[in-house]
Order: C-alpha cells, then structure tokens, then sequence
C-alpha cells in the first residue's frame, strides 16, 4: 500500500478515489502521496510549514508551572508533575510523548524525500537544515522529560513500530551531529519578510548549546554559545530605556516583525486577528484568579541594586509590601508587577479604588471584580495591558531561544570549567545587566561578599529567564530537587490591608502565606517522568525508569 503524507495546509479540492486492487500498484492521481509530492521548491515549504506547527507555543510558559517560580492555583498536569505526586498514566506524559514523535516522524519524512526535489541544491539543504532543528527540537524535550527514548530517524512501518529505547548519550550524540550539519546549510542573518521566524545558523547552533548544556557537555555548549555569539548579527532587545528594556522585549513592541528585535532567535509568530492565544489574559486576568503567581522564592532570588542578596544587603528593608520592590535588580520590577505600574486586572485589593488601570495592592477576595492572587504577587512581565481585558486575543510572539540565553549558557558552561573570567562576565552576563542598569557581576567583589559563584551565576540565570519555561529543566540538572519540595509561598498575611481575606489561608512560623503545600521530590524517581503508560502497553519493551 502506498504512504500518504497529510499536510494540513495543502490544497483543498482533492479527495480520495475509490480503487480496487487491480489499482494498488498505480499513485492515484487524485490525491497527494509520497509519488506526486516533493519535486518542487513549493511542495518542500508546503510541508516545512506544516513542520513548523509543532513547534511550542504559550505551553513553553504553562511548563514554568512544574518549577518554583509560578504557582497554578488550581490542579493542573504540570504542577502536578512539579509537586512530585503524579503516576505514569497522567495524560500529559503521553500527549508530550506523542506530540514530540508526532513532529519527529514529520521531520523525518521529509528528510527522506526532500532531495527528490528540482531546486537549487543549496536552497534545498538549506530547507531540510529547518527541518533537522525542529526535529532536534522534539527530541531535546523527550530527552529532557525521559532520558532514554527511541531513536528514530526514518518513517518506520507498522512492522517497526515498536523501537527500543536508546541511550541519552547516544540521542544526544547523534543532535550534535545533525545540529551541526542543520548550521551549515543554514542562513547566518535573522530571517525578515516572508522568511520571518523561521530556522537559522543561529537556531541551530543556539539549539545545540542548549542541549549540550542540559546534559554536561560544557565545552560543546561553550563553543555552541560562541559561535552564536560571533556571528555577530543578534544583540539584546533595547530600545534606550533600562527601566522599560526587559519588560518591552515581552511586549508587542518586542515583535519579532519589529526590526527593533535582534534578539530572539527561536520564537513562535503570532498574529492579529490570525494566530492569537490568552497569555496576557491568564497572567492578570480581570474577573478571576491569575494562572501564574509569582512564588516568594522567585521574589526572594532578585538581588538589591548592590549586588547583594537581601539577606545580606543592608539595602532591604522589609516592614511593608511597598519595601519588597525597593532597591533591586530592576529586571524584578519588569517581572513582577510592582505597586503604581499600570496593570490590566481591574480592581485591586483596595477598598476604595478610584483608579483601576493602576495596581497599588494586591487583591485576594474573588468577587469577579479584578484579578485575585494567592501568593500576593503578580507577574508583568508577558502581559500585554491591552489584551489583557480580551479573550484569546493576545498576539504577543512566544520566546522560546533568546539571545540572552546564549549569554547566559556562555557563562555557565565557562564557570562549570573553571575557566571563567572577568572578561567573560563582561561579555555575557554583564551585558544583561547593562541592559536594565543593574550593578556588575565582578568576580573579586563576589568573593569578597562571601558568595559562590555557581549561586549566582545560575541566580542570574532564574531571574533573566523567569516565566519561560525552563527553571523546572535548570532545577533538575543541577540537582536541585529540594527546592521542589518545599511549600509555595507568598507574603505575610499582615500586609493584606483586609485581613478577613486572608484568615483562612496557611502561613509559616514567620507569618508568610503558604499557597500550596505536600510537594515532594524523591531521587532517582523525580529525577525523570516515567514512561507513559499506554505506551508501555503498546510495547512493555521500553522499560520504565528508575523509581517507577
């Protein structure tokens, strides 16, 4: 029988036609198989964009949820798998599954059949080193999420189905190989015009240092990261202003389709009236319970404009809500939505509220009228005002590789190596810092201050990246699962100006509310999500991982 590839954005019209067997052997000539398709410049982007769809979108920033930085005040997946109490027949494990070979065997179909194309052969490599990317990308959650996975790079048939797992080293050996050959054949300049948002050298090599990173390989991610970094056609989003530089890059100002933009790398379009979703909504939304409440831990890692941590600073002062956002990093206040920003939740905790586009403090009685938090914090970064109001009408782009990123793995990779120096800081991490007019990273003053490099290169890295999907990943390959297994909490019951609200809610010895509490993390178990369990009935061949 022959193959058929569906491709949901191909042309409309065409239907299957009825055939007996004396036809088997005869490509029908009124539907699209592997036969008729892949012989043009044009059927090759057809099916790259339809590649394309399986790229992550908003839920990049749902799998903040399975960190410590954001709670979800009600009960879903992924903080279920964040909480550590889950079992392997929880649908998102296999739906993740599912949807990442979904993209695979896609991306593997046409690596098969791209070179049957009449093109210019530049050209057409240059389409299927998209295609590797998007396929690497699938593979960078399956090994992020399960560690062994099958290894497929072929369509297989309904007799190959059923493939044994293969060693992480192995997978991620064989992305290193394929990243690298995807970077080759790739375009050096950030996309524009009809080419906007798709794949690049950067991606590919951005990608790679991501992966290399996640798994240890820090003189791979160093290099990866460098070479980024010296192609010299991305820098950070800065449109002159430290106090706002952050916040707008998550902003529709921070578009991709705007020319301002040099610094995503890899990120999902989205377009108006077109291709939308409700990130801004969710954030701050105005009738309900926010979806993402910024946890005390992550208010608690911002540094004070010192440089120091408020535990060590003389700086902090901490008698009233207002004091927590004085004197820090001001990425904090781009992140975490401080008293007199503008806000798109309506009414706030006060009594009397004359003006509701302004926050002034936080609102915990959910009566309909504004935007309800149980921790007492709100995020802004993300949340575009204007649509906050609207539902699924967002059409922020979704950031998925930043430039920053590059920076920061940079860093890291160098730091894990024990070749770190100040030079180095000062072309990575301190680049962050001059963007919102933050204090420097110096090596002799951290010393000095008593505090450990690794800490606060990877604080660097929770407060740069906080709300985009990646702490949970950072958590567990740094072996950080305690930090998972602590209670959320948010901030003391006292400074709710109606004490009524709160009466109810559980606080800790020194008065802060704990919104969220049995979380657990038990290694090896939670080190890895188990295999899903109806693909362990399909093939019990698969193994389970350890502690499952």
């Amino acid at each position: 029988m022959k193959k058929y590839i569906k491709l949901g954005l191909i042309i409309s019209g065409l239907c299957f036609a009825s055939c007996d067997d004396g036809f088997l052997d005869v490509a029908p000539l009124d539907v699209v198989t592997n036969e008729t398709f892949w012989e043009s410049e044009e059927q090759l982007i057809l099916a790259l964009n339809g590649l394309y769809g399986n790229v992550k979108a908003k839920n990049t920033v749902d799998m903040e949820n399975m960190g410590d930085n954001t709670l979800w005040p009600s009960t879903t997946a992924y903080q279920q798998i964040g909480s550590g109490n889950f079992a392997n027949d929880l649908g998102t494990l296999n739906t993740e599954w599912t949807t990442q070979y979904r993209a695979i065997r896609q991306a593997n179909a046409f690596l098969e059949n791209y070179e049957r194309a009449e093109m210019d052969p530049d050209r057409r490599e240059s389409l299927a080193g998209e295609a590797r990317v998007i396929r690497a990308l699938g593979y960078l959650f399956l090994t992020s999420f399960f560690g062994d996975v099958p290894l497929v790079t072929t369509t297989l048939t309904v007799d190959e189905v059923f493939v044994p797992r293969s060693p992480r080293a192995e997978v991620i050996s064989f992305l290193f190989e394929d990243l690298d050959r995807a970077a080759a054949s790739l375009p050096v300049e950030i996309r524009s015009g009809q080419q906007l948002g798709r794949m690049s050298r950067g991606s590919a090599l951005a990608l790679k240092a991501r992966i290399a990173l996640y798994n240890g390989h820090y003189d791979v991610a160093e290099e990866a990261a460098k070479q980024v970094m010296d192609l010299g056609v991305y820098e950070l989003f800065n449109i002159g202003d430290p106090s706002r530089n952050y916040y707008e890059l998550f902003t529709y100002n921070g578009r991709q389709a705007n020319r301002l933009n040099k610094e995503t790398i890899i990120g999902r379009l989205h377009l108006p009236d077109l291709v939308l979703h409700n990130l801004s909504r969710e954030i701050q939304v105005p009738d309900q319970v926010i979806r993402w409440n910024p946890t005390k831990s992550l208010v608690d890692s911002y540094l004070m404009v010192d440089g120091l941590p408020i535990d060590s600073s003389p700086l902090y002062v901490e008698e009233g809500y207002d004091d927590v956002f004085e004197n820090r990093d001001p990425r904090m206040v781009q992140t975490i939505l401080s008293p007199g920003s503008a806000w798109g939740g309506r009414f706030d905790g006060r009594a009397d509220n004359t003006d509701p586009s302004i926050f002034v403090e936080p609102k915990f009685n959910n009566d309909r009228r504004g935007a309800v938090t149980v921790t007492g914090y709100y995020f802004t970064k993300y949340a575009e005002i204007s649509t906050v109001g609207l539902v699924g009408r967002d059409h922020n782009d979704i950031h998925l590789f930043r430039y920053a990123e590059v920076l920061l793995t940079y860093a890291e990779a160098r730091m894990e190596q024990g070749s770190l120096t100040q030079e180095d800081l000062d072309m990575s991490i301190n680049l962050l810092r001059d963007r919102v007019g933050m204090k420097h990273m110096i090596l002799d003053e951290l010393a000095e201050a008593g505090l450990e490099l690794r800490d606060e290169i990877r604080r660097e890295r929770r407060v740069e990246l906080a709300l985009e999907g990646q702490r949970y990943f950072d958590i567990l390959r740094w072996r950080d699962g305690a930090s998972l297994a602590e209670d959320v909490k948010g901030i003391k019951k006292a400074w709710a100006s109606n004490p009524a609200f709160v009466a109810n809610f559980a606080e800790d010895s020194e008065g802060y509310i704990i919104a969220y509490s049995g979380r657990t993390f038990v290694e090896p178990r939670n080190l890895l999500w188990p295999i899903p369990l109806p693909q362990l009935e399909r093939f019990p061949g698969l193994g389970q991982n350890p502690g499952w």
